[in-house]
């Protein structure tokens, strides 16, 4: 029998990990080749299908009793008049509909449970919807910080270099969208710059511009050179994440723009900006049903545009601070509704769109680790 010292186990495993060492530098690191997670594990279901019932009543209450407020987009009105809302003309160009309950559920029967939304790299090509979960860097962020310069507002530099952090990570599936406002570049022009810096710095599938219909219609536009006409006519490679005007106002913008994505056959994200206390109930079911009606009225309206659209529900449900106004990111009440949400979005079968890592963190700490 032979005996083995210390010395020689600990030869025999510097042998074994610098053999692994070679053996991994001639296989492509695998797990840079997963477009997105798919989920083998069962999601969390917070409330019974009772409970879900009474939010989808509550949410059926609000569209049936208040209604939707829609500002500067007399197209999209006559829709919704058309389906079967029931339209009345306020002062100027608004209007309130309201909808016989089940009517909204309807109109959005139509739309695909998953779909897939296509890179300029066909291997990151990401499924959205269903068992597939896609993560994305945040959106929006009027500031940016780094060690040198310190916290400021953003430029177009500082948003290429975001989008080159993102694709470098393996951790990431999308390209995301507004990660910054380059505010160095003309409000007009600049959603250009923003595009295509998606479309060179990464090969993964991205968001276009929002701020108006016609920027919108740039950023499509911009993917027809990319992608070639035919195969955009015929597959999403691009989305908009539109914002309702909460509580329970679609304006001409949004909905301008979630038309002119549709009417392309791109997908769009309908995201109510909810906080508890200031634009919707501090309760996390009144928010629920009110984020609910709001989202789903603007996934409607892109199957009254082209049946069979993809469209994604959006969930954005946080706290303020009674004392003094400000929004409480990290509290649990985001993570639960969000859950709930998720819920929801498999009743209606629809994919989601929810936030994750909230924080009020102003410094890279473990604070800012947030929790989703």
């Amino acid at each position: 029998m032979t005996m083995l010292t210390d010395s020689d186990t600990v030869k025999h495993t510097r042998r074994r990990v610098k053999r692994d060492s070679r053996r991994k530098a001639r296989v492509p690191n695998q797990h840079l080749e997963v477009p997105y997670i798919q989920r083998n594990i069962r999601p969390y279901e917070l409330l019974t299908e009772a409970n879900l019932d009474k939010i989808e009543a509550a949410t059926d209450q609000i569209l049936s009793e208040i209604g939707i407020e829609f500002r500067d987009d007399p197209v999209t009105v006559e829709l919704f008049r058309e389906a079967g809302g029931h339209v009345t003309k306020l002062a100027g160009e608004t209007w309130n509909i309201k909808f016989e309950p089940g009517l909204i559920q309807k109109l959005v029967s139509t739309a695909p449970e998953t779909f897939t939304q296509h890179a300029r790299n066909p291997a990151n090509s990401v499924v959205i919807g269903g068992d597939t979960t896609v993560f994305a860097p945040s959106y929006g962020s009027p500031f940016v910080m780094d060690m040198d310069k310190g916290r400021r507002y953003g430029t177009i530099s500082d948003f290429e270099n975001f989008i080159k952090l993102a694709q470098s990570s393996p951790w990431l599936h999308h390209s995301g969208g507004t990660i910054c406002e380059p505010t160095d570049l003309p409000v007009n022009k600049r959603h250009l710059d923003m595009v295509y810096a998606h479309i060179r710095y990464s090969d993964r599938p991205f968001l276009g511009s929002i701020t108006a219909p016609e920027r919108a219609a740039d950023s499509i536009q911009m993917c027809r050179i990319l992608f070639g006409e035919e195969f955009v006519n015929n597959h999403c490679v691009i989305m908009g994440n539109f914002n309702s005007t909460s509580p329970l106002v679609w304006d001409g913008v949004s909905t301008m723009g979630i038309r002119t994505y549709a009417e392309a056959g791109q997908a769009s994200i309908h995201l109510p900006f909810l906080m508890g206390g200031a634009v919707c109930p501090v309760t996390i079911p009144g928010a629920i049903a009110q984020n609910l009606a709001e989202t789903l009225v603007g996934c409607a309206l892109t199957q009254l545009v082209r049946p069979g659209t993809p469209t994604v529900m959006g969930s954005f449900i946080t706290s303020m601070s009674m004392r003094s106004g400000s929004p409480t990111f990290g509290t649990p009440e985001p993570a639960l509704g969000s859950l709930v949400m998720g819920q929801m979005s498999r009743r209606f079968k629809l994919p989601l769109r929810c936030a994750g890592n909230f924080s009020t963190s102003k410094v890279a700490d473990a604070q800012a680790t947030g929790q989703g």
